[in-house]
């Protein structure tokens, strides 16, 4: 079996290997299965290991190579996928009890993208069930308990793409998919210590993927670096017809080649996100931006619009998660689910009227219009990737007092980036930056202007040229 210092390798560089024959797809693909056997149960990190389905294409992955035959640099890369995107005669149980024995007749769109690239699918990412999109308040909201932090396993990795986060940081697979509605990608990549990336809105396929709020919703990877993000992505993404929302081809496509942008990077330090978070985050984001500004990057003090933005895409999500999830709310079997709060949030939702969804959208016209004046000035805008260090899986009672509603630990009036760069479909990219006193991972994310995913890469690739915190991982037994 082979060893961590393979298992950790960005994609490039183990993809080099697998290219040259130095590495088989097939060890791999079984060291990697063997390692998701010894710790994914501990971890609660999977639903499902796809085991037969993975060595048959790490078997196909060898011949074509063998042959000359190289898809590219995803071609024998193992992967895991977040439990909401539909895969062939598997189960696909959405996180939740109600989905249990849910299966599909066909692979969701970026299964098949990822097929055709000769990726490696070894198991079913565990996830909070419906993804949070009837509501929940701790991290046993999920069909297979509580998934554990790989730094340590009396903390959470926080949702909803919770597996997706821990398989990577503890070196299960290569990469992930995660899905985000409002930061379920960035706060599992941030508080596991790995690099994950949310793309610009309509850029990758959601045909065949459980929705929670159409007009918010996101796939994108969870991998070592912000490079491996990019390459992933550029599989991923493009135009598909089965999606409403799919951006047409010129747009949707995103073609990488690891390129610095031709202008140094401007990047704008949001002054007012977060304001309740403790200051090593904050610390930890500027030390980041002094190794960006050494490498020729300018840095200035920037501010997210104020308003009831927050507010606004949690309601959007409300709304429309009761719309996507009408059927389990009136067959009653909401009451199936782990969570209190998602046992009835569903019926509460329902009582917004389309008054209250036009209001909601005419403040999100404003803050889209808004937020797009500010990119006048600055490529890319950075902040903390979560407002807290991390996330203990039984807080102690007092805790229960605070005022830092649900799991999520997000209070209604802090700033959260997440909340408004999702509502105005931003692309974002979270990198590990700095540990904590407690050796807990902290992160910086960079947001961009709508489409301009490759600014929050290149932001990223910069500081990860510099830096070697995503070469860190976890040590487990």
């Amino acid at each position: 079996m082979l060893g961590e210092d393979i298992l950790y390798l960005p994609i490039r560089e183990l993809g080099k290997r697998i290219r040259s024959r130095e590495i088989s797809p097939i060890e791999l693909t079984e060291s990697y299965i063997a390692r998701s056997k010894r710790l994914g149960p501990k971890l609660n990190a999977y639903v499902t290991l796809t085991e037969e389905l993975a060595l048959e294409q790490a078997n196909a992955a060898e011949k074509e190579i063998a042959n000359g035959h190289y898809r590219g640099p995803l071609h024998g890369i193992p992967y895991a996928a977040k439990d909401l995107l539909a895969v062939k005669g598997y189960p696909t149980t959405w996180g939740a009890r109600p989905y249990a024995n849910q299966t599909f007749s066909h692979d969701a769109t970026v299964i098949e993208r990822l097929n055709r690239a000769g990726a490696i699918l070894i198991g079913k990412a565990a996830m909070i069930e419906l993804a949070g999109g009837l509501g929940y308040e701790s991290a046993n909201a999920s069909l297979t308990g509580p998934c554990k932090n790989p730094w340590n396993t009396a903390y959470w990795t926080c949702g909803s793409s919770s597996g997706s986060g821990a398989i990577v940081a503890a070196g299960l697979a290569n990469f992930a998919l995660g899905s985000d509605t409002r930061g379920s990608i960035i706060c599992p990549s941030t508080l596991c210590g790995i690099s994950g990336m949310r793309p610009s809105f309509g850029r990758v396929s959601r045909h065949d993927v459980m929705a929670i709020a159409w007009s918010m919703d996101k796939i994108g990877p969870m991998a070592r670096t912000a490079d491996c993000c990019g390459l992933v992505l550029s599989v991923i993404a493009g135009h598909d017809g089965k999606d409403h929302d799919s951006l047409r081809s010129g747009l949707a496509a995103f073609h990488y080649a690891a390129e610095k942008l031709p202008r140094p990077l401007r990047i704008g330090r949001l002054t007012n996100v977060f304001p309740n978070a403790v200051p090593a985050l904050h610390s930890a984001v500027d030390g980041a931006l002094k190794v960006l500004e050494k490498h020729g990057a300018s840095v200035s003090d920037a501010e997210l619009p104020t308003g009831p933005f927050e507010q606004a895409a949690e309601l959007v999500i409300l709304i429309e998660a009761a719309s996507a999830f009408s059927e389990l709310i009136d067959s009653g079997r909401c009451s199936e689910l782990a969570d209190p709060l998602g046992q009835i949030n569903g019926y509460a939702s329902r009582e917004f009227s389309a008054s209250d969804l036009l209001q909601i959208q005419r403040v999100r016209v404003f803050l889209q219009e808004n937020i797009d004046k500010l990119f006048d000035r600055f490529d890319v805008i950075a902040a903390p990737g979560e407002n807290t260090i991390a996330i203990p899986l039984n807080p102690p009672p007092a805790a229960h007092a605070k005022k830092n509603g649900p799991a999520t630990h997000r209070r209604p009036d802090d700033m959260q980036p997440d909340a408004i760069s999702s509502l105005c479909g931003l692309p974002a990219v979270t990198v590990p930056c700095a540990f904590s006193r407690d050796n807990f991972p902290l992160g910086i994310q960079f947001m961009a202007r709508a489409l301009r995913d490759e600014q929050v890469i290149a932001a990223a690739n910069l500081f990860q040229e510099h830096t070697d915190w995503h070469t860190k991982h976890p040590l487990l037994s």
